[in-house]
């Protein structure tokens, strides 16, 4: 048996018993009850890890040239003028709505429109929907929408403005990640976070914000750099087959849009952060954080902190713990390969493997949160017929119901380690396609791939750990 043969199964067989031990420790996030399986969840473990180590030695064995590092569009159809000014008067009214329904409507996360339109459908949904169908929230987006108004209006009136100030480069996607990290905390930490006035004056806020930035550095550098949201979206509607330039649609490879993806500061903290928020959201509600979190509030409590204000610091910590751990699981694998060739330094090579983490995000995203959005979205359609939650029937469907039966939670759960275990095959092949473009031989790259391997299984150890035992 050939030596390098031999070393891989050596570290797959630690893999699959790490992958198949792990997932009994923690709680699930998101299934309403005990998932009925016909076979056992630790089979599942078992099932992921091999084809994620089956995936690697097809890749290793077949996949002898770089594919993805190109990426060639095929011209579907030209768009008309119309329908980004229309998406944007969509934006715009939906967004009104949510300002109207946080200050005027009920005070009531159930009953008013502005927490689950935003936790839900515009937080789950649109990045759902940006891997079916594009980057369309560039087109609905509020804010991005008044600037484009604003500058058409001004140049009807003969004013040429351009941008006072060029987006300093340094600062990179390190605004994105500020906001993905403050979205994250006020979800998932901060105790009044359904509260519908504060969400319609943060909304606010944050639509300022935007106008502000896009005023000093130009609209299209600041929705791709200090939009958050815009730039959230965007990072996983590259994973879409659908791309529209200049008004023009294209179908593109899988994949080569993420290869593509450009590299700058924060880049990797913002791939990082996406998966760091989902896990503290999953491991949150597991046994391990309700073992630890006791002892670190008591710690604030002591200090004199009250009852919420200790929770939320006790929760920051988790979070600030799970965005760390996150960062050493990818860190790890970097070290790793530059262990196999000292050709490029740490940082440069976090930076060519940043986007293999794409699809494990948004991985994480349909795992973590499929079951809130198929059985809370439902919500939407009585919300919208009343907004304020003052028994108002604008649409006809006040009287509609969420139908739990809609979708069975093993199915959910079946769909759930699907995503978890393609999102890593992808990541595979991601990482293997780009060592093939830079390493010296096809074996060097296969070599440093090793370690690429031991994340993605960590990762999506993690992933079924987090889903592996539901809450009764």
């Amino acid at each position: 048996m050939p030596n390098r043969v031999r070393k891989l199964l050596v570290m797959s067989a630690g893999l699959l018993l790490a992958q198949a031990t792990l997932p009994e420790l923690a709680a699930a996030h998101g299934i309403s009850g005990r998932a009925s399986l016909p076979v056992p969840s630790w089979l599942f473990a078992w099932a992921a890890a091999i084809v994620l180590v089956v995936s690697f030695i097809a890749l290793s064995t077949l996949w002898s040239a770089p594919r993805l590092q190109e990426a060639p569009l095929r011209r579907m159809l030209r768009l008309p003028v119309w329908p980004v000014p229309l998406c944007g008067l969509i934006g715009l009214g939906l967004f009104a709505v949510v300002i109207y329904a946080g200050y005027a409507g009920v005070n009531s996360y159930t009953a008013n429109f502005d927490p689950t339109f935003i936790y839900v459908i515009f937080w789950v949904g649109v990045p759902l929907a940006s891997v079916l169908f594009g980057d369309f929230f560039s087109a609905f987006s509020p804010w991005r929408a008044t600037a484009r108004a604003i500058r058409w209006t001004g140049r009807r009136l003969g004013v040429q403005r351009t941008a006072p100030f060029s987006y300093p480069q340094q600062l990179g996607r390190w605004p994105v990640v500020a906001g993905l990290v403050a979205f994250g905390w006020l979800e998932l930490i901060y105790h009044n976070h359904d509260d519908p006035s504060l969400l319609a004056s943060l909304s606010l806020a944050y639509f300022v914000l935007m106008l502000a930035g896009m005023a000093l550095f130009g609209i299209e550098e600041w929705s791709e750099r200090g939009d958050a949201f815009g730039g959230y979206f965007n990072m996983v509607s590259r994973l879409s087959l659908f791309e529209v330039r200049d008004r023009v649609l294209y179908r593109r490879r899988p994949l080569s849009a993420v290869a593509a993806f450009p590299v700058e500061p924060g880049t990797v903290a913002m791939v990082l952060t996406t998966i760091g928020v989902i896990t503290f959201d999953g491991a949150s509600n597991g046994v391990l954080w309700n073992s630890l979190g006791p002892h670190i509030r008591s710690f604030f409590s002591s200090l004199g902190a009250g009852d919420p204000a200790s929770d939320e610091l006790a929760d920051s910590v988790g979070l600030l713990i799970a965005l760390a751990a996150v960062s050493c699981f990818f860190f790890l694998g970097i070290f790793g390969m530059r262990s196999v060739s000292r050709a490029y330094g740490i940082r440069e090579l976090s930076h060519r493997f940043a986007h293999t983490l794409i699809p494990i995000a948004f991985a994480y995203i349909l795992a973590h949160y499929f079951s809130l959005l198929v059985w809370q979205g439902q919500a939407i359609g009585y919300l919208a017929s009343n907004p304020l939650g003052t028994h108002a029937d604008l649409f006809g469907t006040a009287h509609w119901h969420i139908n739990y039966n809609f979708i069975d939670s093993t199915v959910i759960w079946y769909i759930q380690v699907a995503a978890l275990v393609v999102g890593h095959v992808s990541g595979l092949v991601l990482a293997h396609d780009r060592a093939l473009s830079i390493d010296r031989s096809s074996l060097e790259a296969v070599r440093s791939q090793y370690w690429m391997l031991a994340v993605m299984v960590t990762f999506t150890c993690l992933g079924l750990w987090l889903l592996s035992a539901v809450n009764t």
